[in-house]
This record gives C-alpha cells, sequence and structure tokens, in this order.
C-alpha cells in the first residue's frame, strides 16, 4: 500500500516546515520532515491500526506525529490519502 497528499496536507507541510525552521532551526525543521514521511510509511503499511476519527469524519482515522496529527483515509486501489496534518502551526 502506498499514499497520496491532497493539496491540502501539501500546504500544511509546508507551514509544519516553515514553522519548524523559524522556531527551531533547520537540523530540526529537517528531522522532523523526515518523521512525519517515516509516519506517512506507516500509515500505508498498516492503515487499519490508528484509531478511527470518525468523530470529525465517518471513514478517517489518525495518527499523531510530535506535535501533529495526521488525517488520512483508506482510499481507492490500496491507497491511504493524507488528507490533513493539523498542528502547532495551523494556530
Amino acid at each position: 500500500m502506498n499514499y497520496r497528499l491532497s493539496k491540502e496536507a501539501e500546504n500544511d507541510l509546508r507551514s509544519i516546515y516553515i514553522f519548524g525552521f523559524q522556531n527551531f532551526g533547520e537540523k530540526q525543521a529537517d528531522n522532523y520532515f523526515e518523521a512525519i514521511f517515516e509516519s506517512f510509511d506507516r500509515i500505508a503499511g498498516n492503515p487499519e491500526h490508528f484509531p478511527s476519527a470518525a468523530p470529525i469524519r465517518e471513514g478517517y482515522r489518525y495518527c499523531v506525529c510530535g506535535a501533529d496529527t495526521i488525517y488520512f483515509r483508506e482510499g481507492e486501489d490500496q491507497v491511504c490519502e493524507i488528507i490533513r496534518i493539523i498542528g502547532r502551526q495551523n494556530f
């Protein structure tokens, strides 16, 4: 199984990196960015291992990565769609 990012998730990633770079420096921003992509791989490998986000949206699941929460759903053709990545950069 693999994954794809929604346009909103792509925008969230940019915001996360900028927030991390401005607040913690390039090295920390790079390390955190790598951790997020490792989470995407874990999600794609076993999406059913993550809790349901049904109170937020039916059919969605979530994964916590550091200060952020990754919302996703299992899509067509065994592809997980990363919908949003919500965290400190959003406030």
